[in-house]
């Protein structure tokens, strides 16, 4: 009994923060019982939350609507995102690419999905340092403007030099082959391929137009949310939901497009609207400088591109790896984002999932 009185307390006392997370970027209905609760979504607490970011979200983009042209705002408003062939001149795109390639001793983190690895490296100070061509993109105006007007966030995202290495393993399907929302509100990743993206390779697949809010859209996520933690999709239940081909023409959205692209095309996306990794044909990997961005969904301004900000977040991100890295290796596992040694970055050799740990479930949006 005094267990169960513990337990309940221990619950209750949760509760301050699970209000809280109400007015964050919190997506979980599982997670959070009142972001969950069929009675409130069924008075329109999820409809609600998605109405207010997007509103919020527009008033960010017109504060930085000076950061990009009136055409390619209009192509990311309309779209959902923007495809840049030939972004860099071929001698600098030649020249970031033969220094990503030739990278040592650097810190690998990978993530096992089904059948697919993802590797990265955190371009944070200490990387940078030694990659002189990497600085010069993340720099350069043009490439900072873009990443900020479509992030609807006046700061840097996070960047990583990325490598998704399809069927590498022998496992169930990946998972992020299917088509799905990241979360409830507008958030950006970006794409800088080094490698031509085929069929081959899994390329990158999105949903024209469905980042936006339609009635159909909301009907839909109102429907989702009130199934809440129920959804028997795990990833759905933690709030980024997937949806299915009959799902995406009953909101009357056209068919996925898959962007098979040469390298040197820079592809940014609103991940709010439907997306997923295109399967690869044959065992492959694909390289690129890949960023991801949010912010609070709720907050009216775009707030300040501050330096300090930026370490602090590299900062954290390292903190938080560690630590899960501890509680995994309690259990005898390895952790979901887990360390490798750089080599396996640049070749077509899979070798940690051989080991004796093996890693914790990932739950990647």
């Amino acid at each position: 009994m005094a267990k169960g009185i513990a337990t309940g307390l221990a619950k209750a006392a949760r509760y301050p923060l699970y209000v809280v997370q109400i007015f964050t970027g919190a997506k979980s209905f599982r997670d959070n019982p009142i972001l969950g609760s069929t009675v409130l979504n069924r008075l329109g607490l999820h409809v609600l939350r998605l109405v207010t970011a997007a509103g919020m979200a527009k008033f960010r983009y017109l504060c930085l609507s000076r950061l990009l042209s009136t055409e390619e705002r209009r192509t990311y408003n309309e779209n959902g995102f923007l495809l840049i062939e030939n972004f860099l001149p071929q001698d600098s795109f030649d020249s970031l690419n033969a220094e990503v390639r030739a990278m040592q001793d650097v810190e690998v983190r990978q993530c096992v999905q089904g059948d697919t690895l993802t590797q990265r490296v955190l371009l944070n100070d200490e990387v940078l340092k030694n990659a002189p061509q990497c600085k010069q993109l993340l720099c350069k105006p043009e490439f900072q403007n873009r990443m900020k007007y479509t992030s609807a966030k006046n700061s840097s995202p996070i960047y990583y030099i990325q490598n998704i290495k399809s069927n590498a393993v022998d496992a169930d399907a990946d998972p992020q082959r299917h088509l799905h929302s990241d979360t409830f509100h507008a958030t950006m990743k970006s794409w800088l391929f080094l490698d031509d993206v085929g069929d081959h390779n899994g390329p990158f697949t999105y949903v024209k137009g469905s980042h936006k809010l339609t009635i159909k859209r909301l009907k839909w996520e109102y429907q989702k949310s009130i199934e809440g933690s129920s959804q028997s999709n795990s990833y759905s239940s933690r709030g980024s939901l997937r949806v299915a081909d009959e799902e995406l023409e009953g909101m009357g959205m056209p068919a996925p497009q898959s962007f098979r692209v040469p390298a040197n095309t820079l592809v940014i996306a609103d991940t709010h609207g439907f997306h997923r990794r295109g399967a690869a044909s044959e065992k492959s990997s694909r390289m690129e400088i890949w960023a991801f961005s949010r912010t609070n969904p709720f907050s009216p301004l775009p707030g300040f591109n501050m330096q300090w900000y930026n370490k602090l977040s590299h900062t954290v991100i390292d903190k938080y790896l560690k630590r899960q890295d501890r509680k995994a290796e309690q259990k005898g596992l390895l952790a979901s984002w887990h360390l490798v040694d750089y080599k396996e970055m640049f070749t077509n050799e899979a070798t940690s999932p051989k080991q004796k740990k093996q890693p914790a479930n990932a739950e990647v949006a």
